[in-house]
């Protein structure tokens, strides 16, 4: 069993004041991206990337006319997709899925199969897992032929993860692969080939459904380039492209680092997360593409407050303050913080001075009132984290449904910021998007719940360290006597892996968005795959967040 789960609420407190506090460690980065400088060869960069962008679009629309290698268009366009350059062919890459969808349907009859249907399903082209029938023999077990084809064992591997709720034999396939694939990294001759080695190994740690495209396009071009098979225009144009988009990555960070700076953060509200680079790697991970630069650097100053609300709700505030500040962001007025800390004047100045910079940006595209959706989220987003701070202050343990009302559909905070992060996205969202968006559909829920679990099952001990509301664990484990922590961890990763199921099958049966809404919402929940697997490395930043973020922002691709 776990902690006794009345003394969940351990206080540290900071003195007489009785102000709970959180101890959070300062940020590893100082003043790094303080500074930029514009590279000089930029122009002359881009014109070698649009060259190279046309020489590919002409092979692929090429391929597309010659059914003999529809195979090989399939594994071309996958390439481009691991190197992380599919939005230089989007409208290409459409093209030929939904043409080969309109040849084929459901019958696909050539090569890679596995491929294929995850191709297929990443775009949003529901095929049906039927045609993985084939690969059983009549007692239903797996083919003895399918164990001696590595690639095809991790093509099938890959492509199970893309399973909807109720495709048993994707699940069967699941399993057989993985247990087939950790037995072939034990033999010695596979370990011999580093090649086929790493790309098992990376598979298991993290399949590609579930990794961020901008980290696994660094991770891809160092593997690719040593293929003896690789296209040369393909790696010159995923190298000079990555170091394109890195250089307008590393502007945006500078501006919104400038813009943190001038509030002191550090400083002037000690008690929070200094994590503003990891917030605009948290933004980057939703959508990284340049047509959603102003989107992003509004998304992290988004994240950047969503952190310092959340600190000063759990780690700062006291009930009575926090009552007030509630209040006040609920009228948009600062008449009422007269009584309350210079350090929660501070914050509630930043929250209104960044929706004034928001409304601004969105004013020039002519979509203004979209921040009245954003702000009733925002208020929405608060009251939430009141209800826990007044639960954490009457020392109440929550049922499990209680729970789930308020950390996953409100004060985990990722509903407020996938309302927010539709900001200045363009075209692609109308007044409809947020209002879908605001009514909590299936998409939005199951991410949430993947964050809610994510975040509880490496937070929920340090928390209690502190006046914290209990976590989700604490909250099951009350109800259900019997049940050891290990057990409660065991369900909610089951858990976890159904709430991925349900975002695949909104992608494949939306109604009310498109595509690039349900990727953006899918993009959140990768994020937490990489940010909260095994320890919370947004919080506790260590050697692995710190490498992604040197590769994305710090140094270029080598040419």
């Amino acid at each position: 069993m776990g902690p006794n789960i009345v003394d969940f609420v351990r206080m540290d407190w900071d003195g007489s004041s009785h102000r709970p506090s959180a101890n959070f460690p300062p940020s590893v980065w100082g003043d790094v991206f303080l500074s930029y400088h514009e590279p000089e060869d930029e122009a002359a960069v881009e014109k070698v990337v649009e060259e190279l962008r046309e020489e590919i679009k002409k092979e692929i629309l090429g391929s597309l006319k010659d059914h003999v290698h529809h195979t090989s268009l399939l594994r071309l366009i996958d390439t481009i997709q691991h190197l992380g350059i599919a939005y230089y062919f989007e409208n290409e890459i459409n093209q030929v899925l939904q043409h080969l969808y309109d040849l084929y349907g459901d019958n696909w009859n050539g090569g890679a199969v596995a491929l294929w249907f995850r191709l297929m399903r990443q775009h949003g082209i529901f095929v049906s897992s039927d045609i993985f029938k084939s690969y059983k023999d009549t007692d239903g077990a797996f083919k003895e032929a399918l164990k001696k084809d590595i690639e095809g064992l991790l093509e099938l591997y890959e492509a199970t993860y893309l399973r909807i709720p109720g495709e048993v034999i994707l699940d069967d396939a699941l399993a057989f692969t993985r247990n087939l694939l950790d037995d072939i990294l034990k033999d010695p001759l596979v370990k011999k080939s580093s090649f086929i080695s790493s790309q098992i190994e990376e598979a298991l740690l993290q399949p590609l459904h579930k990794r961020l495209p901008r980290l696994e396009a660094i991770r891809y071009i160092s593997v690719y380039q040593q293929q003896d098979s690789r296209n040369d225009t393909l790696l010159k144009l995923a190298k000079l492209g990555f170091n394109l988009l890195q250089s307008l990555h590393k502007r945006e960070l500078h501006q919104v680092y400038k813009w943190w700076k001038s509030y002191d953060v550090p400083a002037n509200l000690s008690y929070t997360r200094d994590r503003l680079v990891e917030c605009y790697f948290w933004a980057l991970a939703v959508y990284y593409e340049p047509q959603y630069s102003e989107s992003r650097m509004l998304l992290t100053k988004s994240f950047a407050m969503a952190t310092v609300l959340d600190d000063t709700y759990d780690a700062y505030g006291t009930y009575e303050e926090l009552v007030i500040f509630t209040e006040a962001v609920k009228r948009w007025s600062v008449e009422m913080l007269e009584d309350l800390p210079d350090k929660m004047k501070l914050v509630y100045r930043m929250l209104v001075e960044m929706y004034e910079h928001m409304e601004n940006v969105l004013s020039k595209m002519g979509k203004a009132h979209h921040i009245n959706f954003i702000k009733e989220s925002l208020i929405e987003y608060i009251g939430f984290y009141l209800k826990e701070a007044k639960w954490a202050n009457d020392r109440y343990v929550p049922t499990i449904e209680e729970h789930k009302e308020i950390s996953v559909l409100g004060s985990i905070g990722y509903k407020f910021t996938i309302i927010s992060c539709l900001a200045a996205m363009g075209d692609v969202v109308k007044d409809e998007t947020f209002k879908w968006a605001h009514s909590m559909p299936r998409l939005v829920k199951s991410c949430c719940v993947i964050c809610r679990i994510r975040d509880d099952l490496v937070s929920a001990k340090e928390e209690q360290e502190r006046l914290h509301v209990a976590s989700s664990i604490q909250c099951y484990m009350k109800e259900h006597d019997h049940v050891s922590e290990q057990q409660v961890h065991d369900l909610f990763n089951q858990n976890l892996e159904d709430a991925w199921k349900e975002m695949n099958e909104e992608l494949l049966k939306r109604k009310d968005v498109d595509v690039p809404i349900v990727m953006l919402v899918i993009n959140f929940a990768r994020s937490m795959e990489v940010l909260y697997t095994n320890k919370d490395h947004f919080t506790h930043v260590g050697p692995e967040l710190i490498n992604h973020i040197k590769s994305l922002f710090v140094d270029p691709i080598p040419i």
